[in-house]
C-alpha cells in the first residue's frame, strides 16, 4: 500500500502492539489517529495509560467527555450540593453549566436531584487521571524536500508548544546507509522511527534517533507566525504562551477523544456498505480494501461520489443473511470489538 493512509494504518497497529519501542511495557497504550487541537492535528497519538486509572475510566463508557462534561465529573461532590456552590465557575454563563449537568445525568455520569428551584448533583464515579503520558507521531513515508521543509516547521512547533511528553516522526525505511530523514533539520527533541512496511502482514519498526522528553506540566509557546527567512524579511515571529492549566485541560480532551476513537475509526468515513469494499483477510493490519479497482483505497477515494460505488442489494441485509445487517455492518463489528478490547471493563 503506497499511501500516505495505508502507512498511517501500518504504524498505528505497529504502535498498538509494540509500542514503546525497544523496551518492554509497562502500561496499557490507546493508539488514535488524526487528532488534536484546532491549530495542530497529529497523524498517530498513543496514549501511556495508568491501569488502574484506565480501569476506572471505564466507568464513564466508551463515549468521550467534552469539555463541559469534564468540567463537571471532575468537580462533581460526593454529597448533594447546588450545582453552583459545587462546581467552579467555567468562565463562560451559568446556563451551560446547567445543561452539561442534565447531560452528564442522562448519561449516568452524575447523581441529579431538584431541590426546590435548585438543581443538585452529587459524585456517582471519581473521575481519575488516567492518563499518563501523550506521545505524538507525524508519518511521512516519502520525506521529499518540500515536504522535510513543511515537517520541520511542524515539529518546532510541537516542541515549543509542548503539549505531547514526546514527538516522533515515523517514516518509511530505506536501503541508504544514512536514513534521509537524519539529514534533514529536524529539531534535536523529536524521535525518528524508520518503518519496514509489511507486504502482507504486519510492519517493523527501528529508533535511529530518540527523543528528549518535554514538559507539558510547564508553559508552553505557540507559534503564530514566523518570518520566512528572505533577505529582505524584516518581519518579528509571533508567538503566545500557553499555560500549563490551558495544556492540562487539552491533554484530557483529547485522550477521552482517543478514547472513543481508536485507530480504526476510519471506517466511518468510509462506504464499506458497498459491495466492492472489503477488509484484506490477511492483514492483521485490516486494511481497507476495493475490489472493483483492485487497490488499498483511501478515505477520500471511498464514498459516494466514487463512480464504482455500488450499495449492497437489500437482500444482504434482510432475514440475517448472510451477515445480520449487510457485509457492511458486519465490518463496523468487527472494527468496534477489536477498538474495544484496548478498554478495561469497569471497576463498577
Amino acid at each position: 500500500m503506497g499511501s500516505e493512509f495505508g502507512f498511517e494504518l501500518q504504524v498505528c497497529q505497529w504502535a498498538e502492539d509494540h509500542w514503546p519501542p525497544e523496551r518492554a511495557r509497562e502500561r496499557p497504550v490507546i493508539v488514535a489517529r488524526q487528532l488534536g487541537t484546532k491549530h495542530r492535528r497529529w497523524d498517530t497519538l498513543v496514549i501511556e495509560c495508568d491501569p488502574k486509572g484506565l480501569r476506572q475510566r471505564a466507568d464513564f463508557g466508551s463515549d468521550r467527555l467534552d469539555s463541559d462534561l469534564l468540567h463537571v465529573v471532575r468537580h462533581a461532590p460526593a454529597e448533594w450540593q447546588w450545582y453552583r456552590d459545587a462546581l467552579p465557575h467555567p468562565g463562560y454563563p451559568w446556563q451551560y453549566v446547567r445543561e452539561a449537568v442534565h447531560r452528564a445525568a442522562d448519561r449516568g455520569l452524575i447523581d441529579r436531584r431538584r431541590n426546590g428551584n435548585r438543581i443538585q448533583l452529587r459524585r456517582k464515579y471519581q473521575y481519575p487521571d488516567w492518563v499518563e503520558r501523550i506521545v505524538a507521531i507525524e508519518n511521512k513515508p516519502d520525506l521529499d524536500a518540500s515536504a522535510a521543509r513543511d515537517l520541520v516547521a511542524q515539529i518546532e512547533r510541537d516542541v515549543a508548544l509542548g503539549l505531547a511528553d514526546e514527538v516522533w516522526i515515523a517514516t518509511e525505511a530505506t536501503d541508504e546507509r544514512i536514513e534521509p530523514v537524519l539529514l534533514e533539520a529536524v529539531p534535536v527533541e523529536a524521535g525518528i522511527l524508520t518503518v519496514d512496511r509489511g507486504e502482507r502482514g504486519p510492519a517493523a519498526a527501528s529508533v535511529r534517533w530518540q527523543p528528549r522528553s518535554l514538559a507539558p506540566e510547564a508553559p508552553g509557546t505557540r507559534i503564530l507566525d514566523r518570518p520566512d527567512g528572505g533577505g529582505h524579511d524584516a518581519s518579528a515571529c509571533r508567538f503566545e504562551y500557553a499555560d500549563p492549566d490551558w495544556k492540562a485541560s487539552k491533554r484530557r480532551e483529547i485522550a477521552e477523544r482517543a478514547y472513543e476513537r481508536g485507530w480504526r475509526c476510519y471506517v466511518d468515513s468510509m462506504r464499506p456498505d458497498c459491495r466492492h469494499f472489503e477488509l484484506e483477510p490477511t492483514e492483521p493490519v485490516a486494511r481497507p480494501h476495493c475490489r472493483a479497482k483492485d487497490c488499498a483505497q483511501t478515505p477520500n477515494q471511498c464514498g459516494s461520489s466514487c463512480p464504482e460505488f455500488e450499495p449492497e442489494p437489500p437482500t444482504w441485509r434482510q432475514q440475517s443473511w448472510p451477515i445480520e445487517g449487510g457485509p457492511g455492518a458486519g465490518i463496523k463489528r468487527l472494527l468496534a470489538r477489536q477498538r474495544d478490547r484496548r478498554r478495561p471493563e469497569p471497576e463498577n
